[in-house]
């Protein structure tokens, strides 16, 4: 049987036993407590719900294991991969091969350390019935996984990656604290399709031998449950829908449905197109929620199976850890309803809030999202201000999303090369056509550009004016005490941003470097942190702590892994990985519980 790592890759004994104990106690269940129904009663060996980046890693393990799996969803097959599909790509790795060619020196270690201060956990990390009792022990796991046989795993089954590693969140300040000590986050070349694909190809493979059924616009109502295991599911058959990638479908019913397997394994995903989940779920200590926020999931990331799986015995924790980026914009042609795109910013854009207020540390471009979510909420408005230049732009910007980077979604290298002599493409027509953008030759015509634009008439000329001179006469000496000046520096001494992501260090109001451009910036949905907890098997655990006998979890639904594996904030580069390795542990285990 696999672990997540040999010892070899630096794996405790203790972690590796704790996830062997998990696959073994999952078949012992299994031999121990499923009802003796007859086979022919059951439909498969397992039902997977769920037919996003977790759930066809799950079924991989499962076929892959001899298992007989049906696999549902409630879109059509025009969204296999669900939400992965979409993403930038973006990887976390701890001491790859692209990290030391960038000359980044890396450990597992070190990821730890940032990964216990940027998690913070509280909530009972050595109490069995604690809510970070399991995410904490997955953390553990997924840091050895990402500083070990991840990448290896992955290069196997075909997938590369961009040589510049990017630095994402770069923390609060300290180096115990928030945030990556050093770059980590590795873009998929190919983005989010490329990860996508090799576990699609398992799966199309698998269903050509028999070993799979694809159950498209089949919407999981409820888990059928027999003498406290769960069975099987039950729900709505949706009439078919020829509906785009991404696109809205049906939701008109034309049938129902039962179907039977000792195992089911929920891949379901989180709450971020829910826009009234994510405001009944808002913390306190993240301010007011929003009152307008653009979407950075599809309409199906609902969070329905959530409750139904709480009331099949699932014990869902931390559902108030929530991921939500402040970087986005309105699509100027969007895909789904409210459809955002984020921002990927360099150090140099200076930031202000709605009334044109500098953010200090750690609220700058890269460095800490929720603490600039709180400072945005805080500032009583639902938006904030980029303001910076074209040259800043044409080397910082990056937008979120496969299909706003045309070059390394179709692997064009001519097309990537061409961002060194030009801003690429998707930035210019978002500049050009988004209505979150205003450009101006003055800083007196940017200003009225921007209240024009909101209507309020928040921005004063002359206490805009004030800040950004302030800010330029930082730029004069090679030393400073502004901190987002210090960062630019920083950020110039690592080779990977000087090459792709940060630009020579100029005033904002250096007229060789415009024209200026203000950018409104508005709260974007995406990432559930907390969910159903799960043990390092991914059995789903119960209000008592014990696992509820035949239901899995993996993936955004499960917190990533045990309910919250990321604690209150994330690295980045670890929501795709959070779905491979959860969804290989989930299926490897349900594997064995079915042997």
């Amino acid at each position: 049987m696999d672990t997540p790592v040999s010892a070899g890759d630096g794996v405790t004994r203790r972690h590796a036993l704790t996830v062997a104990g998990g696959v073994l106690a999952g078949a012992a269940l299994a031999q121990s407590a499923f009802p003796a129904f007859a086979a022919e009663s059951q439909d498969a060996d397992a039902i997977v719900v769920g037919h996003g980046l977790a759930g066809l890693v799950a079924t991989a393990e499962l076929a892959a294991a001899g298992r007989k799996v049906l696999l549902l969803d409630q879109e059509p097959e025009a969204s296999l991969g669900g939400q992965a599909f979409w993403s930038f790509g973006g990887l976390f790795f701890v001491n790859s091969d692209e990290q030391r060619l960038m000359g980044v020196k890396d450990s597992r270690e070190l990821a730890w350390q940032d990964w216990l201060g940027t998690a913070g956990f509280d909530r009972g990390i050595d109490d069995p019935s604690g809510q970070d009792y399991w995410a904490y022990k997955w953390a553990e796991s997924y840091v050895d996984f990402a500083s070990g046989e991840k990448r290896s795993w992955l290069a196997g089954l075909g997938v590369q990656w961009f040589p510049i590693v990017g630095w994402a969140e770069r923390g609060g300040g300290l180096a115990d604290g928030h945030g990556n000590s050093v770059p980590r986050f590795h873009v998929t070349w190919g983005t989010g399709p490329a990860v996508v694909e090799p576990f699609e190809k398992k799966v199309r493979a698998a269903v050509a031998a028999g070993k799979v059924t694809f159950k498209f616009r089949h919407r999981v109502d409820g888990l059928v449950t027999t003498g406290g295991t769960v069975t099987g599911v039950r729900g709505a058959i949706l009439e078919p829908s020829g509906a785009a990638r991404g696109k809205p479908s049906s939701r008109t019913v034309v049938g129902d449905f039962e179907l039977r397997a000792p195992v089911v394994v929920v891949t379901s995903g989180g709450i971020g197109a829910n826009h009234d989940l994510v405001r009944q779920n808002w913390p306190a200590r993240l301010g007011t929620p929003p009152k307008f926020m653009v979407t950075g999931v599809p309409a199906h990331v609902d969070g329905r199976m959530l409750a139904i799986t709480e009331q099949a015995g699932g014990r869902i924790v931390n559902p108030d850890r929530m991921w939500h980026y402040t970087e986005g914009l309105r699509n100027y042609d969007p895909i789904w309803p409210g459809h955002g795109i984020r921002i990927l910013p360099g150090p140099s854009s200076m930031w202000f809030d709605a009334k044109g207020r500098r953010f200090g540390a750690p609220d700058l471009p890269g460095y800490d999202t929720l603490h600039t979510l709180k400072s945005i909420t805080d500032s009583g408005y639902d938006y904030s201000w980029f303001v910076t230049t074209q040259k800043i732009i044409a080397k910082e910007f990056a937008l979120s999303g496969s299909e706003q980077n045309p070059d390394l979604t179709n692997k064009d290298i001519w097309q990537l090369l061409s961002r060194i002599w030009q801003t690429p493409e998707p930035i210019e027509r978002f500049k050009e056509k988004g209505e979150d953008f205003v450009v101006a030759s003055t800083l007196s015509e940017l200003v009225a550009g921007m209240n024009k634009l909101t209507g309020d008439n928040l921005i004063r000329l002359a206490d805009l004016k004030r800040q950004i001179e302030a800010r330029d006469r930082e730029i004069d000496n090679p030393y400073t005490k502004d901190l987002q000046v210090m960062g630019i520096r920083n950020a110039l001494n690592y080779p990977g941003d000087s090459l792709s992501r940060t630009a020579a260090i100029h005033k904002i109001l250096d007229s060789s470097a415009g024209p200026l451009i203000a950018v409104r910036l508005n709260v974007l949905t995406r990432k559930t942190l907390g969910g159903l907890q799960t043990d390092l098997a991914g059995r789903v655990l119960g209000a008592d702590g014990a696992p509820v006998p035949g239901l899995y979890a993996a993936g955004e639904v499960a917190g990533f892994g045990g309910g919250g594996v990321h604690g209150y904030r994330s690295l980045e580069g670890t929501f795709l990985g959070g779905c491979l390795f959860s969804g290989r542990q989930a299926g490897k285990a349900a594997a064995a519980a079915t042997a």
